[in-house]
């Protein structure tokens, strides 16, 4: 089995990392400074490729069994829909924007399977959304995830593993819930509520456009909640940026010229949002499903491993593709077409499998149930 992960950032080459271990894994980058580290630090091929270029990508894939996304959002899409008109089954991760669905038809005619959004959130909250839907009447699920450091300072008490572009789209793109057996859409950032969490203490709950799939894929839940989490008064200063045009990405006239404020804001918070070789971060989520006669909680909490060195984001994200990818890989998922990962969470043994598998790299997952 040969697998060829495309991207190698902070999550790509943790997936690549992991699933060496049993087979043979290539990482793709653009950047060369980035092949030569992940070719230094842990052994592997690496080629080079420029994600923005389908020929590139089909040539880069051509040799390989199983391709992983794990490309900028931006190109995520365009090449999602290169890897299934090359015939190649993937595991994807890159979260871009457009609706996956739209290649479902494309996936089937090329008898490809792809297991999109395949991280923590969206991801595993997807897998534990779709595995007690179809075993109990579901009446609501809610999810509250964030990944945050583990030492924050004032004043944004926040740092992001990524582009602060990805983090900003978030606090400006409206976030679309279902309430009560409605659709509705609500202004990101808003209904902020205080939530205690015994691993972490005191975080702040906030609307964001995170559901994704779900709105679809679960039509007999009345309601649809995603919240991201943040330390308290991180919402209300993002906020004030927004609403005074630092993240708009229309472009103003100055006396120095036309420019976009947003790429003038990602460009200063890249700095202060940066985290440095060895700062320690966390994970969070709690994911809520209410019944008719239970209502089951999972809390899922991680932080930076010290023994590897590597991020809770890249770990929570990345474990969980690699443990879907080892699904698909032992024959175990062989539905065409384009598959979010609730749909996995149909087959009982898909969700013990990847639940054990996060466990087995030591993610604590605690699950309670409350009758009601």
């Amino acid at each position: 089995m040969k697998i060829i992960v495309l991207g190698g950032g902070m999550v790509g080459r943790v997936i690549a990392a992991d699933l060496a271990a049993s087979y043979e894994v290539t990482c793709a980058d653009l950047n060369e400074t980035v092949l030569k580290q992940i070719h230094s630090q842990y052994g592997l091929k690496t080629v080079r490729c420029d994600f923005s270029q389908p020929d590139d990508i089909r040539e880069s894939v051509r040799k390989y069994d199983l391709v992983i996304g794990a490309v900028p959002g931006f190109l995520g899409f365009n090449m999602l829909k290169t890897v299934i008109e090359s015939g190649k089954n993937i595991v994807d991760i890159s979260f871009f924007p457009e609706d996956g669905l739209q290649l479902d038809i494309l996936a089937k005619r090329n008898g490809v399977t792809a297991i999109i959004d395949c991280g923590i959130a969206p991801g595993y909250c997807n897998l534990i959304a779709g595995y007690y839907y179809h075993r109990m009447k579901t009446e609501s699920y809610s999810c509250m995830v964030g990944g945050l450091p583990l030492h924050p300072v004032p004043p944004f008490y926040y740092q992001a593993p990524f582009s602060p572009a990805d983090v900003i789209e978030e606090y400006v793109r409206p976030a679309r819930l279902k309430e009560n057996g409605k659709f509705v859409t609500k202004e990101a950032l808003s209904e902020i509520e205080l939530i205690e969490f015994p691993q972490c203490g005191q975080l702040e709950a906030f609307n964001t456009d995170g559901l994704r799939s779900l709105l679809t894929s679960l039509p007999l839940v009345n309601t649809l909640k995603e919240k991201t989490l943040r330390f308290p008064g991180h919402a209300e200063l993002m906020r004030a940026f927004r609403d005074s045009g630092f993240f708009s990405a229309e472009k103003i006239e100055t006396t120095d010229g036309a420019f976009k404020p947003l790429s003038l804001t990602s460009t200063l918070l890249f700095k202060q949002w940066k985290y440095n070789p060895g700062e320690e971060d966390f994970t969070i989520m709690k994911v809520v499903i209410t019944g008719e006669e239970k209502e089951i909680i999972y809390t899922i909490y991680d932080r930076y491993h010290l023994a590897t060195q590597t991020m809770s984001m890249a770990r929570t994200t990345g474990y969980t593709c690699s443990a879907a990818a080892q699904w698909l890989i032992q024959g175990k998922f062989t539905e065409k077409g384009i598959y979010p990962p609730e749909f996995m969470g149909k087959d009982e043994t898909a969700f013990q499998f990847v639940t054990n598998y996060l466990k087995r790299k030591e993610i604590q997952i605690s699950i309670t149930e409350k009758m009601r």
